[in-house]
């Protein structure tokens, strides 16, 4: 997770976040993580929040101490990471995008309005609709050699007659299995299972008991991954 130092303000830009409250097109990890998320920042039966800490605590990053900012930073960078970690599936990734999201915050403090509410629950639903703005502009993009990744391993996987092309096959499956290695669990789970052992997705549904659009959701993510790390490794072409 990000230290409080690498979150500082910077003169990045914050449009506002406009995640919607329909949440049926994300999966069901994703609807978990967002759930749990509001169940935390809404604990039962405690007395009204005192607002004032919150108005001064943003008064002074607004003002630009550094303390003030590294604070609120450290009281909220966890969840905002393993909300991220479950959109992303990556800790890498989960790192930038919460990175990403305390800086969009940082630029948004001067929206903050204590008579509308509390800060934790300002500052969540604010890190949430970004998260939520980044997955879904994530799936509007090209899949970035996610097919092409299934057919490649599918390929490695054929007999080859040339020897020295058996050579190269043997090589770059091993590569292949290599980079799967560096998948988080959820992801190489699913993406074995389907391009490795070559399962159905209703196998893996029965398997894993999860809905199949979890499990589509699964494979394509962990598709579109592998084919980066592939990429970093030079396996695939640009």
């Amino acid at each position: 997770m990000p230290s409080p130092n690498a979150l500082l303000p910077s003169a990045m830009p914050a449009p506002p976040a406009d995640g919607s409250n329909d949440l049926s097109d994300l999966p069901a990890d994703q609807q978990d993580a967002l759930k749990s998320l509001e169940d935390d920042s809404q604990p039962p039966n405690l007395p009204p929040r005192d607002r004032s800490a919150d108005i001064e605590l943003v008064a002074r990053c607004l003002a630009g101490e550094s303390a003030a900012w590294e604070y609120l930073v450290r009281q909220y960078s966890r969840r905002v990471y393993q909300l991220a970690y479950k959109f992303v599936g990556r800790h890498e990734q989960a790192e930038d995008l919460t990175q990403e999201v305390f800086l969009k915050i940082y630029r948004s403090l001067d929206q903050y309005n204590p008579e509308a509410g509390d800060l934790p629950n300002w500052l969540l639903r604010l890190a949430r609709n970004l998260v939520i703005d980044d997955y879904r502009r994530r799936q509007r993009q090209p899949v970035e050699g996610g097919e092409d990744i299934e057919v490649h391993i599918h390929r490695l996987q054929s007999n080859a007659d040339h020897p020295q092309r058996r050579i190269e096959r043997k090589e770059q499956h091993l590569q292949i299995m290599q980079a799967i290695g560096k998948l988080s669990p959820d992801l190489r789970q699913c993406v074995v299972m389907r391009d490795i052992e070559e399962m159905t997705y209703q196998e893996i549904v029965e398997q894993l008991r999860i809905p199949e659009g979890t499990v589509k959701s699964r494979i394509n993510r962990g598709r579109i991954e592998l084919a980066r790390i592939l990429r970093r490794m030079q396996v695939i072409g640009t």
